[in-house]
Order: C-alpha cells, then structure tokens, then sequence
C-alpha cells in the first residue's frame, strides 16, 4: 500500500532521484507488514530507467514506538490525577465558592417572592446571580474532568494562550493561597501550534506549581511568578514561567528533568521528566536557568502550524 498516490511519487522519483517512505507489503502467507522502502532511480547508458527498491521490515520497531507511547501517555494521566489530587483543597474551594453563591441568592429569592407584596426585580436579580454562579462552577467543573480525561496524544490546532489561561484559571486559589502574585504576558496574535491540549496543559501546571512550590519558603521578598508567551527567532510559541523562589543549585539544573530525581521533599521526580517528553513528543524543548536575582526560569517551545 502506498502512501502517496503513483503520480506523485514518479514525480518525486524522477526530481530527485530517490524516495523514502514507509509501506505496507504483505507476505506470501498473508501477514501484513510495515517496511521502510527506499527506491533509487537508475539510468543506463542506453537511456532506460530502472528502479532499484530495497526494503526494510520495521513492523516490530512500530509496534515497540506504539507501545512506547501508549506507556507514555498512561504515565502522563497518572501524573495530571496526582497533580489534581494534590491540589484538591484549592479546587473544593474553587467549587464551593459559586456553589455557595447559589445557596445564598437562593435563600433571597425565596424571601423577596415569600413576601406580602413580591419583589419581583430583587427575585430576577438573585436568579441571575444564580445562573452566573452556576455557570462558574460548571467551568471549574469541565476544567478538572479536561485535565484529568485520557488522552491518546492526538493532536489539533489549538490557541496555547486560551489554554494557559484555563490553566492559570484552574490554579488561581493555590496561587492565591499561597500568597503568590501571579501576572500573566501572553503575546497578542500568536499563531495556532499542532498539538495535545490537554498534555500541554499539563506541562504549564507542573510548571506552574513547581514555581509556587519553590517560593514557599520565602518570607523576605515578594513572591512573584510570571507565565508569558512570545514568539521565537525559530518561528516557534515560546513559553516562560519564571519565579522568584529558592533557585536552583548548579548541580541540579542539568538533572532535574531526569526521571526519579526530586529537590523536593517527598517528592517523586516524574513531573519534569513526563513534561520534557509532553514537549520533545510536540517537537519542542524544555529547559531551566537560573534566573540573575532570585529564583529560576523555565522555558518550552512548540512549533507553530500556522507559518
């Protein structure tokens, strides 16, 4: 079977001379099997044109990438519910804001309709107040069930500031009580990158809770933590999480996206590792430096479908 139609292929065959590609043959009992086939274009002195095929049967590597990434994905899943379970008391508070806005409007309401004359301005205004409230909770509802959902890596074209922003949304009470300042820079008019939402995602919120992480033990400065976005001299999405934390010592910097390795107390070491595969698997990189003051930067970068 292959992949291109006969055309385009003889076309490229006689520009360039050669062609490689990925097929499926199938064996004289029947198998099917992926080969890398390289075709080279061959001219004799007398004018005819020869094709000289060779093949590689690579079935067994496909099925060990496949498995591959369908163990890294599962990891992945397993490292969004801990991230989740770990900030479970920032995302009950999150819920249990609007939901007791509800409760509260509602009691109102019954009130200002349980009257000898009904209120019926008050009443509508406490009914809207509900439905702001209620629509609040959903979102913070659909942002947990997002990034806690299984993925199989499949990927589209999606807007990487609207993502951070859900992030940054999701995160705001663990921010906030931790008593970090948090500004947000995303740059306008950033083009679309090709990519898992969700998985990245993930990536900012490790990020961004290792930032809040390594300030925690600060108490004589600002804690201050900026997530932005720009675009690269590569033509790639740039993304920046920079905190002013604790640092990082030289001899961690070139391990800590090594997987098992922690600075953290308890910890398991699987965060940063997971996230540099996320974006190696979106053809980008991940990298920390220490930052001149206080604190450390981190930085990933996805290619951009739209140039």
């Amino acid at each position: 079977m292959h992949p291109v139609p006969v055309q385009v292929f003889e076309a490229a065959l006689e520009r360039d001379g050669n062609w490689t590609g990925e097929l499926t043959h199938t064996t004289r009992d029947g198998r099917q099997i992926m080969v890398e086939s390289r075709h080279v274009l061959m001219r004799h002195a007398d004018g005819r044109l020869l094709v000289l095929e060779t093949n590689r049967d690579i079935t067994e590597r496909r099925r060990a990438e496949d498995a591959m990434r369908k163990a890294q994905a599962d990891l992945a899943h397993v490292g969004r519910v801990t991230t989740m379970g770990q900030m479970a008391a920032s995302i009950a508070h999150e819920v249990n804001q609007p939901l007791s806005g509800v409760v509260i409007n509602a009691n109102a309401c019954l009130r200002w309709l349980a009257g000898g004359t009904p209120n019926l301005d008050e009443a509508r205004d406490a009914l809207q107040r509900i439905v702001r409230d209620g629509k609040r909770a959903n979102d913070v509802i659909a942002r947990i069930r997002g990034l806690s959902k299984k993925t199989g890596g499949e990927k589209e074209r999606l807007d990487l500031n609207e993502a951070i922003r859900e992030v940054a949304a999701l995160a705001e009470s663990e921010v906030r009580r931790n008593g970090v300042a948090l500004r947000i820079e995303l740059a306008r008019g950033l083009p679309h990158v090709l990519g898992d939402r969700v998985q990245l995602q993930q990536v900012v919120l490790n990020l961004l809770l290792n930032a809040v992480e390594a300030m925690s033990t600060v108490l004589d400065r600002p804690k201050e933590l900026l997530i932005a976005t720009r675009m690269d001299e590569a033509e790639c999405v740039h993304v920046v999480v920079q905190d002013s934390g604790t640092g990082l010592e030289p001899s961690d910097v070139s391990r800590i996206f090594d997987a098992f390795y922690t600075t953290k107390r308890g910890g398991m070491g699987m965060g940063l590792s997971i996230s540099r595969s996320i974006v190696e698997n979106h053809g980008g990189r991940l990298w920390a430096v220490s930052n001149d003051g206080h604190g450390t930067t981190f930085q990933f970068t996805v290619s951009s479908c739209d140039v």
